[in-house]
């Protein structure tokens, strides 16, 4: 049994399509939209591929039309794409993007998952990174065997004697300075982080032809290629 676990995909095709992993089951832990400029093929990949999927602050915040404030930094960035992703997306794909849940049980082959973009205590704001104490804090009352979760675009594994908490990382927007697409895989109860490189200038020539400005261009050139680096967490 082979389980792929992505995360915080942000519209980037390119970033998408370049894990070229097989597997067969796939858990999405939210954030299909924004940052970039091409979510319709993202969208459509996870409706198709993944076996369970959960809902991001990204995706909450275009699917209930909450108007993005330019803040600097990742704030610009998402002030700049989220009407271009609003633009793009229909009202299927939007009602996709509602009807995510927040946080999901999944039982593979009597194992357990619990899946949620930040944390139990705010499945979709909170940001926490390889604290085991932390984690041990907000996950006494989870039952599971593998927590899985996204949002801080950067990816650890922390066993905590009771279960694991994995997060794969972000496809779509690294920011632990490595600018390769970060991902998961499960496989026989081993698991292992991944890293891909993947056609960064694709994703720029898209977004360009998208018509966003040059500021945000830039940004988020540097973004990708610094894999986060050169910008600052909003």
């Amino acid at each position: 049994m082979k389980i792929l676990l992505l995360s915080d995909i942000h519209a980037n095709w390119p970033a998408l399509v370049a894990i070229r992993e097989s597997f067969d089951v796939c858990l999405f832990m939210g954030d299909l939209v924004d940052y970039g400029t091409n979510p319709v093929p993202c969208i459509e990949w996870i409706r198709t591929h993944a076996t369970a999927a959960i809902r991001g602050n990204h995706d909450h915040a275009v699917a209930q039309r909450v108007p993005a404030r330019n803040g600097g930094g990742f704030k610009s960035l998402t002030a700049a794409t989220r009407p271009i992703n609003w633009k793009l997306l229909d009202s299927a794909r939007m009602k996709f993007l509602a009807r995510l849940p927040v946080t999901r049980h999944v039982v593979i082959n009597d194992v357990r998952f619990f899946l949620v973009h930040g944390t139990p205590r705010d499945p979709l704001d909170e940001y926490l990174e390889a604290d085991g104490d932390a984690w041990n804090v907000r996950l006494q009352d989870v039952d599971a065997d593998y927590v899985c979760v996204g949002h801080t675009h950067s990816p650890f594994r922390l066993d905590l004697g009771r279960l694991q908490v994995i997060n794969p990382g972000s496809v779509g927007q690294p920011r632990d300075g490595d600018a390769r697409c970060s991902y998961a895989v499960i496989e026989n109860g081993a698991v292992e982080i991944r890293r891909v490189e993947y056609d960064i200038d694709a994703t720029l020539a898209q977004m360009k032809e998208t018509g966003i400005d040059a500021d945000a261009l830039d940004l988020a050139e540097s973004v990708l290629r610094s894999g986060g680096s050169a910008t600052k967490r909003d």
